[in-house]
C-alpha cells in the first residue's frame, strides 16, 4: 500500500509539471562539504543548495556561467564539480556590478583562493554573451531585475534568446526567482522584487526553450506574496520557484 502511495503522488508531480527530487549525486554532496565554504554553511538548510544544484544537472567537466553570482555562493559548489576541465564564468552585467560593489571584486579573487576554474566577466546587461558555448546558465533572484529601469529596462526576449545562443544544443538555463501572484506578469520586479512563474516561463520557451519541470525545494505556501522580499517577516523564506529549461538539441 505504501509503495501504491508515494507512486500516486510521484504520478501527481509530474502532471503538476513538479519534478521528483533527484538523488544527489555524490560529487554534488563533496562540493558542498568543500572546507572552503565554511562562511556559507549556515545557510545550505535554508537554500537547499544540494538539491538546486542537483536538479541544475551540472556535473564534472562542464562549463557553466553563475549568472550574477552574488558572494559566490553557489560558484564554489559549481567550481568544485565541474573541477579542472570544466568552468565557472561569474557574469555580471555592468549596471547591476555599480549597485552589487565590492562583490564583484571579491568575485575576482576566487581563483586565486582555492577556486583557479573561475572567472569573471563584466558586461552590458542587454549583450549577455559567453566566452564559448556553455552547458548551464544559472541564474538566482536575478531574472526579475532584466525590466526594470536600473538595468535599462531590458527585454527579456532579447536576454533570453541571448541565453539561447549561449547554451550548447541541449544546455540548461535554470531559473530561480521570488514568486509573485498568479496572474501580475512583470508588475511586481521592480517593487516587490517578484515575478509570476507564468511569464517566465512563456517568455522562455518562446525564446525557443522547452520547458522541462520545476523544484518545489524552495516553495513556501506561507508566503503571502504581498511583502518586498526584503521585509524582515519574509526576508530569506519567501516562496521560490525552480524552473529547468532546455535548449533543444537540434
Amino acid at each position: 500500500m505504501k509503495t501504491l502511495i508515494l507512486a500516486a503522488c510521484a504520478a501527481a508531480a509530474l502532471a503538476a509539471g513538479v519534478a521528483a527530487a533527484p538523488a544527489i549525486p555524490a560529487y554534488v554532496t563533496a562540493a558542498v562539504a568543500d572546507p572552503g565554504r565554511a562562511a556559507d554553511r549556515d545557510a545550505d538548510a535554508r537554500r537547499h543548495i544540494a538539491e538546486v544544484v542537483a536538479f541544475s544537472g551540472v556535473k564534472p567537466g562542464d562549463k557553466v556561467v553563475d549568472l550574477i553570482p552574488g558572494s559566490g555562493y553557489f560558484t564554489r559548489v559549481f567550481s568544485k564539480i565541474v573541477g579542472p576541465k570544466g568552468h565557472v564564468y561569474m557574469i555580471w552585467p555592468d549596471e547591476y556590478a555599480k549597485e552589487a560593489q565590492p562583490d564583484p571584486i571579491k568575485n575576482q579573487a576566487l581563483a586565486t583562493s582555492g577556486y583557479p576554474n573561475t572567472s569573471v566577466i563584466l558586461q552590458p546587461g542587454a549583450a549577455f554573451a559567453t566566452p564559448e558555448p556553455v552547458d548551464l546558465v544559472f541564474t538566482v533572484q536575478n531574472y526579475h531585475d532584466y525590466p526594470d529601469k536600473f538595468m535599462g529596462k531590458i527585454d527579456p526576449m532579447i536576454f533570453n534568446r541571448a541565453v539561447f545562443k549561449a547554451l550548447k544544443p541541449g544546455g540548461t538555463f535554470l531559473v530561480v526567482d521570488h514568486t509573485a501572484e498568479a496572474g501580475s506578469g512583470m508588475r511586481d520586479t521592480d517593487t516587490l522584487h517578484r515575478i509570476d512563474p507564468a511569464i517566465v516561463k512563456k517568455q522562455v520557451t518562446d525564446a525557443g526553450f522547452v520547458f522541462e519541470g520545476e523544484s518545489a525545494v524552495l516553495r513556501n505556501p506561507a508566503d503571502t506574496l504581498q511583502l518586498v522580499v526584503f521585509d524582515k517577516a519574509i526576508r530569506g523564506h519567501t516562496d521560490q520557484f525552480i524552473y529547468k529549461f532546455r535548449k533543444p538539441k537540434k
